[in-house]
C-alpha cells in the first residue's frame, strides 16, 4: 500500500519546500528537522561529509520512537583516514543508520580509464564521478535530504535557504543550520559532546578529499583550503 509520502509529485514537493522555507526561516535547527521527519518519514535522510556529526546528531534527536535516521556518506576513495575514522565512530556510538555510498569505479579503475590524478587535471570531472553521480543514485528513494550548509561559510552559500528546492534532483533540500555561525556549531559540539573530525583541530576548517584539501591560513574563509589556487569552490553537490 502506498503512503501519502510516496504519492507526492515533484510539483507538490516543490510547493511544499517553498512554503516551508518561508515558514521555517526563524525556526530552530531541531524544529526544522522535526518538520522534516514528520513530513517525510523514512523518505528523508541526512548527508554528511564527516567533517562533524552535528546535523546527524540533531536529526537523531528529531526521530520518533526507535527509528534511526539514515545518514548518507560518500566514500570517494580519496578521504583522509581521519574522515573514515569519524564515520566509523559515528556509526558505532550514535543512534543513526550510516549508509556509505561508493562510486561506480574504484580509484584504480578510474586511473586506468582517465589517467592518474584526474583530480589535478579535471577536478570537476573527478567530483562528478566520485561524488555527484553516487549521490544522485543514492538519493533516488528519498524525497528530502538534509545538509550541513551554512551561510557564513562562503559567499556562494550566503543565500542558502533553511528549506529549499533541489531542482537538479527534484527533491526537497533542508539546511537546518544555515543560519548558524561557527561559534554556534562549536557551542553545540561542546554541549552535546558531538563527534568531530580530528583534522578540525589540525588547521583544517573544511574537510574534503585529501588531494584537494589543505590547511587554512589566517584570515582566509573557512572553505579556502578546498581546491586552493583554483576558481572551483564547490564539488557540484550543492549547485
Amino acid at each position: 500500500m502506498t503512503t501519502a509520502q510516496e504519492e507526492r509529485t515533484a510539483e507538490e514537493l516543490k510547493a511544499l519546500a517553498e512554503r516551508a522555507g518561508r515558514e521555517l526561516e526563524d525556526a530552530s535547527a531541531l524544529e526544522i528537522l522535526q518538520w522534516a521527519v514528520d513530513t517525510f518519514g523514512k523518505r528523508f535522510c541526512v548527508t554528511s561529509s564527516m567533517e562533524d556529526a552535528v546535523v546527524a546528531h540533531l536529526a537523531s534527536r528529531a526521530m520518533k520512537g526507535d527509528s534511526f535516521v539514515d545518514v548518507v556518506f560518500l566514500d570517494t576513495g580519496y578521504h583522509f583516514p581521519e574522515t573514515i575514522g569519524t564515520r566509523d565512530a559515528v556509526e558505532a556510538v550514535m543512534d543513526v543508520n550510516v549508509i556509505t555510498l561508493t562510486p561506480r569505479q574504484t580509484v584504480a579503475e578510474q586511473d586506468a580509464e582517465f589517467g592518474p590524478k584526474l583530480h589535478d587535471r579535471d577536478p570537476d570531472l573527478c567530483c562528478k564521478l566520485r561524488k555527484v553521480q553516487p549521490l544522485e543514485e543514492g538519493l533516488k528513494d528519498y524525497q528530502a535530504w538534509a545538509t550541513g550548509l551554512r551561510r557564513d561559510e562562503s559567499p556562494t552559500r550566503a543565500n542558502t535557504p533553511v528549506v529549499g528546492w533541489d531542482e537538479k534532483r527534484r527533491k526537497v533540500k533542508i539546511s537546518p543550520i544555515a543560519r548558524w555561525t561557527q561559534e554556534d556549531v562549536d557551542a553545540y559540539v561542546a554541549e552535546h559532546g558531538v563527534l568531530t573530525n580530528p583534522l578540525l583541530m589540525d588547521g583544517y576548517t573544511s574537510v574534503g578529499c585529501a588531494p584537494c584539501t589543505r590547511r587554512v591560513l589566517e584570515g582566509e574563509d573557512t572553505r579556502a583550503g578546498r581546491w586552493a589556487g583554483r576558481a572551483k569552490t564547490e564539488c557540484g553537490l550543492h549547485g
